[in-house]
C-alpha cells in the first residue's frame, strides 16, 4: 500500500476530531491568510472559518481534499514532494498538525513551509520519546506511535524538532505541549507540572509555533524582511 492509498483509505473511513493540536494551534492565529499543509478533511479549516481565518489546504488525498471542497472550503491536492505551488511570502501562516512524522525527509517540506509563509510556521508532532512509550518498550510493547496504523516514519522529539527548526530559518515562540492524566483529578497537576518542567519525557506532543528569523531580523532593524509574493 502506498502513501496516496494509505490516507484515502483512512479520510474514506473515518473523520477528525477536535483534539489537542487543533486548539493549541488555533489559539496561536488570530488574523492573516493560512495555509494549512495535510489539511485532511478540512476540520482545522473550518476551525479557522469560524474565526474568520482565511484559510486553504494542500493534501496527499483525493477523498480528504474531496471531503473539504464538500465543506465549501479550499483545498488541492499535492503528494509533499518537490515545491509547494505558490510563491515566497504568500500565506502569514503555514500550518502542519501531524504531518511531518509522516515524511521520510521532513526538513524539506519544513524549509517550502519557510518559504511561502511571511511569518509564522506552526508544527504538532507527537512525542516519540515521552514516558508512556518508554514504558511500553520496557515491557516488550510496540509504542502506540509505532504502530503501522499511523504511519509514522520520522522519530520526533523537542530537541529534534527545535534542531530542525533552526536549520530551516525558525525561532521558537511558542510552545504548547499536552501530557498523560489530564483527566484525572490530582495527577493532571502533576503530569502538567512535569510536562512544563521536562516536556521531553512528560509531553504526549507537542505544538510549536516559530517566527522566521529574517522577519525578526528585519522588525529589528538587521536586515531587510522577505518582500511579499503573491500565487
Amino acid at each position: 500500500m502506498n502513501v496516496k492509498q494509505f490516507e484515502n483509505d483512512r479520510w474514506g473511513r473515518d473523520d477528525q476530531v477536535i483534539s489537542f493540536r487543533h486548539e493549541a494551534a488555533l489559539g496561536m492565529i488570530n488574523d492573516g491568510t493560512v495555509l494549512d499543509l495535510g489539511s485532511g478533511d478540512g476540520l482545522f479549516l473550518s476551525l479557522l472559518r469560524q474565526k474568520g481565518i482565511l484559510g486553504e489546504g494542500l493534501d496527499i488525498s483525493e477523498e480528504g481534499v474531496a471531503k473539504t471542497l464538500s465543506k465549501g472550503l479550499k483545498a488541492s491536492i499535492f503528494d509533499f514532494n518537490g515545491r509547494i505551488p505558490f510563491n515566497d511570502n504568500t500565506f502569514d501562516t503555514v500550518v502542519m498538525l501531524d504531518l511531518l512524522e509522516h515524511l521520510y525527509d521532513p526538513e524539506v517540506l519544513l524549509r517550502e513551509a519557510v518559504r511561502v509563509s511571511k511569518k509564522h510556521v506552526i508544527v504538532s508532532v507527537p512525542n516519540f520519546n515521552s514516558l508512556p512509550a518508554r514504558l511500553q518498550v520496557i515491557f516488550g510493547k510496540v509504542p502506540e506511535n509505532n504502530r503501522p496504523k499511523k504511519g509514522h516514519v520520522f522519530w520526533f522529539n523537542l530537541p529534534i524538532l527545535r534542531n530542525m527548526f533552526g536549520q530551516v530559518g525558525l525561532k521558537v515562540v511558542k510552545l504548547r505541549t499536552n501530557t498523560f492524566f489530564e483527566s484525572v483529578p490530582y495527577f493532571r497537576y502533576i503530569t502538567k507540572n512535569l510536562s512544563e518542567i521536562t516536556p521531553n519525557a512528560f509531553s504526549l506532543s507537542f505544538v510549536v509555533e516559530g517566527e522566521k528569523i529574517t522577519q525578526l531580523r528585519g522588525d529589528l532593524g538587521l536586515g531587510a524582511s522577505p518582500p511579499n509574493a503573491t500565487r
